[in-house]
């Protein structure tokens, strides 16, 4: 595949544009860039960007004995959008001003700049820098990371590979596992009233007490247990709402909570499990259900890539990182379930000042975007070819 690509040309336009509320300009950018490249790349009916080099079936190139890898992304970004500034040394609690700063420095700041557009950055060039002879690779970027995940969810349905590298800030460390991240609501149900008499009702709020405290001991019950490498799970409340007039008995309490789940808990599963361990601690008077929010729209589940894979082994070699988990929810979950999966890219989640990754100080070092370019390249070179 012929190459004309700036790596960091297309970092700063990249993260110049802005994609947290529409996606349309930053993917008409990649699929710009990849033609001029002659990569071929297509749009999918859920907007995701493909383009495949090597093997021109990559399942054909499977049966023969070719490995396929899949190098994927987002090009998503959370709001509000911050403007391109480069400088020599990484922000501290100050606004970014977007005055676009010097040409020299190693410091790249603006939304996106780690979170994934760096990693974006990367793993294009890798793609276009390597030419499998028998396998394939393949560029799978998906477009709503930050929200639904409808379109990563997508890619892992319709990809069939031996690996996948999927782009996130990890600091150039390979992350072989992350825990799965949910969200829903117990809904209490008792009985409305009027307060100056409470035994005219089944008050819901009240019954939100026991409630509580049994979603404190849900895990040393009932829930998987301990992982390895991952730790326990975590279910967190984190909101709670009933009631509709001061005067009246509520007959209905919501609890919003967030889990953090570890294999094997599953999205699943799990509702129906936390309702019949909670259901124990209600009177008898009252019901209480679980539900997951957004139940239509596909949820990360935990996994976890054996740390022996060649995959593994491979990047690690090439990275020289150190072999982990990743701190957050990916796509990653849903290609994890059809092969080996590792998270890697350059930047961090949140440095010694705080956040970096989703703040207002977002920032990546340019030198490591091209040394996360090298390894999954070397990776690819490796194991494909």
């Amino acid at each position: 595949m012929s190459v004309g690509f700036d790596l960091e040309a297309f970092h700063r336009e990249a993260v110049e544009t802005d994609s947290t509320e529409d996606v349309g300009p930053i993917r008409d950018l990649l699929v710009a860039t990849l033609d001029r490249a002659g990569a071929d790349p297509t749009v999918d009916e859920l907007g995701n960007v493909i383009a495949t080099a090597g093997a021109a079936d990559p399942d054909a190139a499977a049966a023969a004995d070719g490995t396929h890898l899949v190098l994927n992304t987002h090009i998503d970004t959370v709001p509000p959008h911050l403007p391109y500034e480069r400088r020599e040394t990484p922000p501290g609690d100050e606004e970014i001003t977007g005055d676009g700063g010097g040409l020299t420095g190693d410091v790249v700041c603006g939304r996106g700049a780690c979170d994934a557009k760096g990693p974006l950055a990367a793993l294009v060039e890798a793609f276009l820098t390597v030419e499998p002879e028998d396998g394939a690779v393949t560029l799978a970027v998906s477009t709503d990371e930050e929200t639904t995940q409808t379109g990563g969810a997508h890619l892992a349905e319709t990809l069939d590979a031996d690996g996948y590298i999927v782009g996130e800030p990890t600091g150039l460390d390979v992350c072989t596992a992350a825990k799965g991240q949910f969200e829903g609501r117990v809904t209490i149900h008792g009985e409305s009233g009027h307060a100056a008499d409470p035994e005219s009702g089944a008050n819901a709020i009240r019954a939100a007490a026991p409630v509580l405290q049994a979603m404190e001991s849900y895990d040393e019950r009932e829930g998987p247990g301990r992982h390895e490498p991952l730790g326990r799970p975590i279910l967190t409340p984190s909101m709670v709402e009933g009631g509709e007039a001061t005067n009246q008995i509520p007959a209905e309490c919501t609890i919003t909570f967030d889990r953090r789940s570890v294999p094997p808990e599953t999205s699943d599963e799990f509702p129906g499990a936390l309702e019949a361990h909670l259901s124990e601690w209600l009177p008898e008077s009252m019901s209480l259900d679980v539900a997951l929010i957004r139940p239509d729209t596909p949820f990360p589940d935990a996994f976890a890539t054996d740390p022996d894979s060649a995959l593994v082994r491979a990047l690690g070699e090439a990275s020289g990182g150190a072999v982990r988990p990743f701190e957050a929810a990916t796509e990653a979950s849903y290609f994890a379930e059809s092969g080996p999966t590792v998270v890697f890219g350059p930047g961090v989640l949140s440095d010694g000042v705080g956040a970096v990754a989703h703040s207002k100080r977002e920032y990546v070092r340019l030198s490591e975007v091209r040394a996360a370019a090298r390894a999954v390249r070397e990776t690819v070179e490796r194991l494909v070819q």
